[in-house]
């Protein structure tokens, strides 16, 4: 199974997180994670690129489950300094989260693969969705919780259809013959958007295929949750507010959402969380150069 992942040292936590429910519900399978980083700096913040360290020691533990699995840290500054997207730099929008938009131009990456963002946690077993039939496909996604009531590709005849982001089933071969992911990163270079890479992804998909809910749980988790996505969300009781509970914070899982379903994989992340540290430029053997 192939596995994408993007982010800064930030998102340590959360691959890590993400990589245990992976191993614990993959069986013995494979997994091949490929985690796409660079050193990007903006006028209000730093951002210092996933380590090195860290991501040896995720190779350790999915090694540890299967000796054929993989992970492969992948540098896309130069990348991202040709294309930035320029129009969106000074919004909410991180600019990591454009780096998955960069897989069509690194040839390491397979034709079929998973991107994840760093807050999900595998629930069971996802091998019926992984291997599903995308002939013709560009990607497959659910749709997004929240947006499917606000935004609607007009081209299209579904009354629902705006996917959510953080869990696509890619097809690398199919985006590459459409240009999707280079239409996607120009449309982000010179016009704003709300949540800019996924609103251009909906808007420029032309074969999208729409998931069950079931593949990425964004607001409660259900008995049949095979992905649980922990996005921030509305609530209106005792008044309306937006909730942002990540899984690395495991104490307002408990107290906020009163979710004790991983408990047994949140420990296992607390007690191997400080294996996490170290520099990014200790071992720069696979990274990408240009």
């Amino acid at each position: 199974m192939n596995i994408l992942f993007c982010g800064d040292e930030n998102a340590q936590d959360g691959v890590l997180i993400s990589t245990l429910s992976l191993i614990k519900n993959s069986g013995a399978q494979e997994l091949h994670l490929y985690i796409l980083t660079m050193e990007a700096h903006s006028d209000e913040r730093k951002y210092h690129p996933f380590s090195q360290h860290a991501a040896d020691f995720l190779r350790s533990l999915v090694k540890k489950a299967n000796p054929n699995s993989t992970v492969e840290l992948i540098d896309c500054t130069k990348l991202f300094e040709q294309e930035p997207p320029t129009a969106n730099m000074n919004t909410r929008f991180t600019p990591y989260a454009m780096l998955r938009l960069f897989a069509d131009q690194l040839p390491q990456i397979p034709d079929r693969i998973l991107y994840l963002d760093d807050d999900i946690v595998i629930r069971g077993d996802i091998t019926t969705f992984y291997n599903e039939d995308i002939t013709g496909i560009e990607l497959v996604g659910v749709l997004d919780y929240w947006g499917r009531f606000f935004f609607h590709n007009l081209k299209t005849k579904r009354a629902f259809d705006y996917l959510n982001s953080g869990v696509l089933l890619l097809n690398m071969k199919k985006i590459k013959q459409t240009d999707l992911f280079a239409e996607v990163r120009h449309m982000m270079q010179v016009k704003q958007m709300f949540l800019p890479d996924q609103s251009a992804i909906n808007k420029l998909a032309v074969a999208k295929r729409v998931a069950p809910r079931r593949y990425n749980e964004q607001y409660h988790l259900q008995k049949n949750t095979k992905i649980q996505h922990f996005t921030t969300s509305f609530r209106f009781w005792p008044y309306f507010h937006t909730q942002t509970v990540k899984p690395w914070d495991v104490d307002r899982v408990h107290s906020v959402l009163h979710l004790h379903e991983y408990d047994d994989l949140l420990n296992e992340y607390l007690k191997l969380r400080n294996n996490l540290g170290g520099s990014y430029f200790e071992n720069h053997s696979c990274f990408l150069h240009n």
